[in-house]
């Protein structure tokens, strides 16, 4: 028994020491690749954010138990490997990849997979996220291009902080999924505003256009719920 046991512990640590060795040599391999942001910014290449995408996409079709299958696992392991040595063919020497890119290469894997709907549900998804981005870029435009405005706090006037009130509504609109749109919300509140306005009225336009929103989507109701606690 004794022989036993020490065999086992010896093969254990030799497994160990083996696929510790594996992950240090995949490490290595993946820290001569950058991604390219959106917005610019340069960050690490890593694969473990295109197995999230790609379990996203299988969860919008399979729903939260999707993700409990063994088959589901597997086919997000196989996909996501399929992506990451595409992208390394065509830089097998370490470089830098465009965001674009890579979920391009992540929607061809489910296409070629089979996983049609699977590969649907993920180019809606990007072309939602696409349409919701560019209407951020029209508030953001909109609240450049428009007069300064003032508003009254505690009896004192000072500059509307943008980048406050946008914290507000998205931080009001996290979690309820895709179809709440934080920047529609902050395009019209900002419509609503003038020059002078009470801060306690800020808060009020913003409850306001949620509210107007719900028939689109009832998840909306939960933005005005959260928008008035805060």
């Amino acid at each position: 028994m004794q022989l036993d046991t020490n065999l086992t512990a010896s093969v254990s640590a030799g497994n160990y020491t083996a696929d510790s060795d594996a992950a240090s040599r995949e490490k290595q391999r993946y820290a001569q690749y950058r991604v390219i942001r959106r917005n610019g910014a340069v960050v690490s290449f890593e694969p473990g954010k295109i197995a999230v995408a790609v379990t996203k996409a299988f969860l919008a079709i399979n729903g939260g138990q999707g993700a409990a299958s063994a088959r589901v696992r597997e086919m997000v392991e196989t996909l996501t490997q399929a992506v990451v040595n595409a992208l390394m063919r065509r830089q097998p020497n370490g470089g830098t990849f465009h965001i674009e890119d890579i979920q391009d290469q992540v929607e061809l894997s489910l296409m070629r997979s089979g996983a049609h709907e699977v590969a649907r549900a993920y180019v809606l998804y990007r072309e939602e996220r696409a349409r919701e981005r560019a209407r951020n870029r029209e508030a953001q435009a909109a609240a450049t291009s428009q007069p300064a405005i003032n508003v009254i706090d505690a009896g004192q006037r000072r500059p509307l902080e943008m980048e406050r009130l946008t914290a507000l509504i998205k931080d009001s609109c996290e979690g309820l999924g895709r179809a709440v749109d934080a920047g529609l919300i902050l395009q019209m509140t900002l419509k609503d505003l003038y020059d002078g306005v009470p801060m306690d009225e800020v808060r009020k336009c913003t409850i306001l256009a949620a509210r107007s929103l719900i028939e689109k989507d009832p998840a909306y109701s939960y933005v005005t719920a959260r928008t008035a606690t805060q």
